[in-house]
């Protein structure tokens, strides 16, 4: 098994390993380029996005600044639009369904470290350094028809259902079903949202 797919799986995996880290700077060299052209430039946004993104409908608007890990694990339906300033930490796949909205400042994680600093970087090496510290991952799945507000995090493994609401400022710890308005921190159903 690659380390590529033991990341996608959920197992601990090497980040430092030679494929994850030529997508990694591939990724982040694409999101530069993203990120410095000028706003009017739409052909070459769109042309940027779909050499890096894992893909997406018709219809995404991505305002810069956007940040990414690798985003060949991003996935976006039809109808979606990310704010500024928002970064998906995308070492597990992140899918995202249609007409959704994300606003400002939004931060989506995949990855996750074990508790245990032993655990997570191992043993030092001879010269006294250590390796990539040890990581592990989990999807995200986001409905149809949702509504992120700004500065909301979205934690490792959490599906958000279609038609949910997610306050400014929320950290989402997890699921939120269907049809709900759901903040604070943590992330709870306050309502239905019928």
């Amino acid at each position: 098994m690659t380390e590529r797919e033991k990341m996608l799986s959920g197992e601990i995996y090497d980040c430092g390993d030679a494929e994850l880290l030529n997508q990694w700077h591939k990724a982040k060299n694409l999101i530069r380029d993203f990120n410095q052209i000028d706003s009017e430039n739409l052909e070459k946004k769109k042309s940027i996005l779909n050499e890096l993104l894992g893909g997406s409908g018709e219809n995404l608007w991505i305002t810069a600044p956007f940040y990414v890990d690798y985003g060949n694990n991003i996935y976006f339906g039809n109808n979606c639009e990310v704010n500024m300033n928002c970064t998906f930490l995308d070492d597990n796949k992140i899918v995202i369904g249609d007409n959704a909205l994300i606003a400002p400042n939004v931060q989506i994680y995949t990855a996750f470290h074990p508790t245990n600093s032993k655990n997570r970087f191992g043993a030092k090496k001879e010269d006294g350094s250590f390796e990539f510290c040890k990581t592990q991952t989990a999807p995200v799945v986001i409905g149809n028809d949702v509504w992120i507000g700004g500065g909301a995090i979205i934690m490792p493994g959490v599906t958000i259902g279609d038609n949910v609401v997610i306050g400014a400022g929320s950290v989402v710890t997890r699921d939120i079903p269907s049809d709900k308005i759901a903040y604070g921190n943590p992330c709870r159903v306050i309502r239905d949202n019928i």
